[in-house]
């Protein structure tokens, strides 16, 4: 594994557009897998193969080309790998980022999967809110105590949060 992980990172020094956008498409494309065979539970035989493969173009469409360039302009607006340079990192990213790409990412998802215009406006209108929500929890919660666990005057009040003891 740590070879696959250096061959990685080699790879992500010399080629990191190309490998950012590939990284992103599989991941999402692994996240759909998991959400239909996982959560969904529909089965190798109810597996939607075409569904997985919408998700894993707009991965390398979307997801990686944004996502790349959006850390590109975060290194460029807060400069250094400091505790404090983190944080402001990730709130930059979850304040300012997040609410903007989950628009988009959920507008683009309808449109791939055929909705007009109104029924995507609508489904936006009926989801946005429990996937920001569910961002916070799922992306912010354990991301951000594991960050703040790096500031010295937070690490006991992150560790108490990341136990559920609050």
């Amino acid at each position: 594994m740590a070879t696959f992980w250096r061959a990685y990172q080699r790879l992500m020094v010399q080629h990191p557009w190309k490998v950012q956008i590939i990284t992103a498409g599989t991941l999402v494309g692994a996240g759909d897998v998991i959400s239909q065979q996982v959560v969904e539970r529909r089965g190798l035989s109810g597996h939607s193969g075409r569904r997985t493969l919408k998700m894993m173009t707009i991965g390398f469409c979307l997801v990686g080309p944004v996502v790349g360039g959006w850390y590109q302009v975060l290194d460029r607006l807060v400069p250094g790998r400091t505790r404090v340079a983190a944080l402001q990192k990730m709130l930059l990213d979850q304040i300012g980022f997040a609410p903007c790409f989950l628009a988009c990412f959920l507008t683009v998802a309808g449109t791939v999967n055929g909705l007009s215009l109104e029924k995507n406006w609508s489904k936006l209108k009926e989801d946005y809110t429990d996937a920001l929500i569910t961002n916070y929890y799922t992306c912010c919660g354990p991301v951000c105590c594991h960050y703040l666990e790096f500031l010295s005057f937070l690490e006991s009040q992150s560790t108490i949060i990341w136990h559920g003891k609050t």
